[in-house]
């Protein structure tokens, strides 16, 4: 919310995509004490007054899940849902992502394993895919891919590993094998690393310099997920950072 405050106050559009609110760490915190000049409010009072200090300043507000990121042509589409914005810089603001991959799922990303039943459903059609459900919606994302013509295997387990080589050939749920062509991951959350496979991290962080620039021309980073302290305002201030590279990324005067 501050990178689309102060992206706003540059004249910038800008659009900020985010689960519900309500799955929020912050939202979550009965009491917050340290942020400064409110000695005493709840995180849902703070995160209510940061939203709307954004939509003032124009930020567009979206309730979605970001599932893919993709760079075009100098720029980035960004899919949630069955929607796809694009933008020509992209912060990353996720906060701390707990997220412990399963056997064969780095390796085999991109080669049949999947976290977008509508971005990559069709590839499928014909075939038979195996959807890993650890989220309520899951269920409707295996719907989705049965509409289309796909064969569809849902796995409630925790307890799986990918199999394959250039390509997935099984799924193996509670030592059970499972024979597929792909495999589809329906978390709560998707890691910005797997989102953008040379986003440099570092510490389980995606790695920052001192103005939130990563590794990736045109991509920021801000808050927990750019490395401890887990402080709000810490987390503000390096999204105005991210913000004023962002600024200047468009406006060419990126390392001067």
């Amino acid at each position: 919310m501050s990178a689309a405050i102060n992206a706003g106050q540059r004249g910038l559009s800008a659009a900020v995509v985010s689960n519900d609110s309500a799955v929020s760490g912050l939202y979550k915190a009965r009491e917050v004490r340290n942020y400064p000049g409110f000695p005493m409010i709840s995180g849902a009072e703070l995160l209510k007054a940061l939203t709307a200090h954004a939509r003032d300043m124009g930020a567009e507000l979206i309730t979605g899940k970001v599932l893919t990121v993709m760079s075009m042509s100098e720029v980035f589409h960004v899919g949630y849902g069955d929607e796809i914005i694009r933008s020509r810089t992209l912060i990353l603001a996720t906060g701390v992502v707990q997220t412990s991959l399963f056997p064969g799922e780095a390796e085999l990303l991109g080669k049949g394993v999947s976290y977008c039943a509508t971005c990559d459903g069709m590839l499928y059609r014909g075939k038979r895919v195996c959807v890993v459900c650890l989220t309520p919606e899951a269920g409707s994302e295996a719907d989705f891919l049965a509409s289309i013509g796909c064969d569809v295997v849902r796995v409630n387990s925790q307890k799986i590993a990918i199999n394959g080589g250039t390509h997935v050939t099984a799924v193996v749920a509670d030592g059970e094998e499972i024979i597929c062509d792909g495999v589809f991951i329906i978390r709560q959350t998707v890691a910005p690393n797997l989102l953008l496979p040379n986003l440099a991290m570092e510490d389980g962080h995606i790695k920052i310099g001192s103005m939130g620039e990563t590794g990736i021309p045109g991509v920021f980073a801000a808050g927990d997920c750019a490395g401890t302290p887990y402080q709000i305002a810490k987390a503000v201030g390096e999204g105005l950072k991210a913000a004023l590279s962002a600024s200047s990324f468009l406006s060419g005067d990126a390392g001067k």
